[in-house]
C-alpha cells in the first residue's frame, strides 16, 4: 500500500506526540505542527494527504484553519477533534469541509478507522481534481459524484451556465434534474435574480396557463385580481419547467411563441409583455418518441433542446454510492440529532450491488430511515431492509498452515513481500515505475525498498 502522509496539528505537545507515535507505528508517514500557521507551511512544503487537527488553538482556530486548507488544497481530508464541541461547532466544521469530527478523549483505534475511510475519500477527491482542473466552480455545483460520468456532467454544467441558451435536462425520476437546473442558475450571470421552478405535471391543465403566464382581473370566473405568472416572476432570472412532457398541446404553442418572440400575453390581456427569462426544461420521458407520436410539438422540442443534458441513473455510476451515503449520513445526523458513524463495508457492498430504480431519491430515503432507526453506531448489513441486502459473497482468505515448530513472522512477511516485488518486475519487464504502480506504491518508495532488499535477496539485484 502506498505510504500515506498525515499532518498532526495541535498546540498540546503531549497529545500531538501520542497521536503521531501511534500513527507512525501503524505505518503512516507523520508530520507535526504546533499551530495552524506552521501547519499551513508544512502543507505547502510537504505532499500532505490528510490533516488531523485540534479546534482550540492560539492565533488561528481549527475552523479557520480548515477553511484555509481547503482554499489551498481542496482535496486534503481534514479530521477534527475537540474537548469543547457542540452541535453548532460540529455543523460549522462540516460545512467548512471537515471530513469527520471527534470528541476528546477519543480512542486511537477509532481514529485510525476514520483515517482509513478518509483516505478512501481522498483517493476519489484527488482523482477528481487531477482529471478536471477546469472545474473552477465545483463547490457551487449542487451535486455529489466523482465518477467519470458525473465529472463530465459537471464540466458541461460549467460550460453552459454563462450563456442564455435554453437547456433540456433528461433523466430518470430521482436523478436530480432540479439540482442540475439550480447549479446552472447559480453559476450564471442571472444568479442574483429568481430561480422559479414549475412542475408542469403537478398543476391541473386548466390552471397551468394562468400559473405560467399570469392573468388580468376579470379574465375568467374567479379572477378577482390581476396575477403575475411564473414567467414574469423569473424575469432576468431562470424558469425551470419540470416534467415538460406533460404539457398539453395548446400550451406548447403559447410556450413556443414566448421562446421565439421573448414576450408573453397574460390570460385576458390585450397587449404582450416583453420578458428576459432563461428557460431550463426537464423530463423523464422520451421527448423524441412523444414527437413521433404527435404528443409533443417538434418545433418546440428543437427550441428547448438547444443544449441537451442527460443525467446518468445511479446504477450507471455506482462508484459514487459511498460518497452519497457519507454525505446523507452527515446531513441526517445533523437534522435528526443522531450519531451514526456510517455504513460498514458489507452494507456498502450490498448498496453498490442494488440497481436503484428510484435513483438518488431512493438512496437518500433509505439512508434517512437507517440514521433515524439506528440512532448511533454503524449501520450493518443486517440492519438493511431485506430488499437491499442482496447476496454478498465474501472472498475467503487463502489457507495458511502454521508449522508445528512455529515460524518467524517477520521473515515470512519479508519473503512474501520480496516475491510480490519480483512478480511485479517480471510482469512489467523490469520497468520500476509500472511495477510500483502494480503494487500501489510511489516510484521513490519502491526504489528505496529495492535498495534495502538487495543485500539479503540476490534476485532483486537483477532489477537494478
Amino acid at each position: 500500500m502506498e505510504e500515506r502522509r498525515i499532518l498532526i496539528t495541535d498546540d498540546d505537545k503531549q497529545t500531538r506526540d501520542l497521536v503521531a507515535t501511534f500513527l507512525s507505528y501503524k505505518g503512516y508517514q507523520v508530520f507535526q505542527a504546533c499551530d495552524a500557521m506552521e501547519a499551513l507551511e508544512k502543507i505547502e512544503s510537504e505532499d500532505i494527504d490528510l490533516v488531523v487537527t485540534d479546534v482550540m488553538m492560539p492565533k488561528v482556530n481549527g475552523l479557520e484553519f480548515i477553511k484555509r486548507v481547503k482554499a489551498v488544497r481542496p482535496e486534503i481530508v481534514a479530521i477534527v477533534y475537540s474537548a469543547f464541541g457542540n452541535s453548532v461547532m460540529t455543523s460549522n466544521l462540516l460545512k467548512a469541509g471537515a471530513f469527520f469530527y471527534l470528541e476528546k478523549p477519543f480512542d486511537l483505534e477509532e481514529l485510525e478507522t476514520i483515517i482509513q475511510r478518509g483516505f478512501e475519500h481522498y483517493s476519489l477527491q484527488s482523482r477528481s481534481y487531477r482529471k478536471t482542473p477546469a472545474l473552477r466552480n465545483r463547490a457551487r455545483i449542487k451535486m455529489i459524484g466523482e465518477s467519470p460520468k458525473m465529472l463530465a456532467l459537471f464540466e458541461l454544467i460549467e460550460k453552459v451556465a454563462d450563456s442564455d441558451a435554453t437547456v433540456l435536462i433528461q433523466g430518470e425520476s430521482g436523478t436530480g434534474k432540479e439540482l442540475v437546473a439550480q447549479s446552472i442558475h447559480e453559476l450564471s450571470n442571472r444568479k442574483s435574480r429568481n430561480f422559479v421552478p414549475v412542475n408542469c405535471g403537478a398543476i391541473p391543465d386548466d390552471l397551468l396557463e394562468s400559473e405560467l403566464f399570469g392573468h388580468v382581473k376579470g379574465s375568467f370566473t374567479g379572477a378577482v385580481a390581476t396575477r403575475v405568472g411564473r414567467f414574469e416572476m423569473a424575469d432576468k432570472g431562470t424558469l425551470f419547467l419540470d416534467e415538460i412532457g406533460d404539457m398539453k398541446t395548446c400550451l406548447q404553442v403559447k410556450l413556443l411563441r414566448v421562446l421565439q418572440n421573448r414576450e408573453l400575453e397574460p390570460v385576458g390581456a390585450t397587449r404582450p409583455k416583453k420578458i428576459d427569462t432563461r428557460i431550463i426544461a426537464a423530463t423523464n420521458q422520451n421527448l423524441e418518441k412523444l414527437v413521433e407520436d404527435k404528443a409533443f410539438r417538434e418545433d418546440l422540442y428543437y427550441r428547448l433542446s438547444v443544449i441537451p443534458i442527460v443525467i446518468p441513473p445511479l446504477r450507471e455510476r455506482k462508484e459514487d454510492i459511498p460518497l452519497l451515503v457519507e454525505s446523507f449520513v452527515q446531513k441526517f445526523n445533523r437534522e435528526s440529532r443522531r450519531d451514526v458513524k456510517g455504513f460498514d463495508a458489507d452494507a456498502l457492498d450490498a448498496l453498490c450491488s442494488f440497481d436503484w430504480p428510484g435513483n438518488i431519491r431512493e438512496l437518500e430515503n433509505l439512508v434517512e430511515r437507517m440514521v433515524i432507526l439506528k440512532g448511533s453506531g454503524t449501520v450493518t448489513l443486517a440492519d438493511l431492509p431485506e430488499k437491499y441486502r442482496g447476496t454478498i459473497v465474501k472472498p475467503q482468505p487463502a489457507a495458511v498452515s502454521l508449522p508445528s515448530d512455529g515460524i518467524c513472522l517477520s521473515s515470512a512477511v519479508e519473503e512474501f513481500e520480496n516475491r510480490l516485488i519480483l512478480q511485479a518486475l517480471e510482469k512489467t519487464g523490469g520497468n520500476k515505475k509500472e511495477a510500483a504502480s502494480l503494487l500501489n506504491l510511489k516510484r521513490t518508495t519502491f526504489i528505496e525498498k529495492l535498495k534495502k532488499k538487495k543485500m539479503f535477496f540476490p534476485e532483486l539485484a537483477l532489477a537494478s
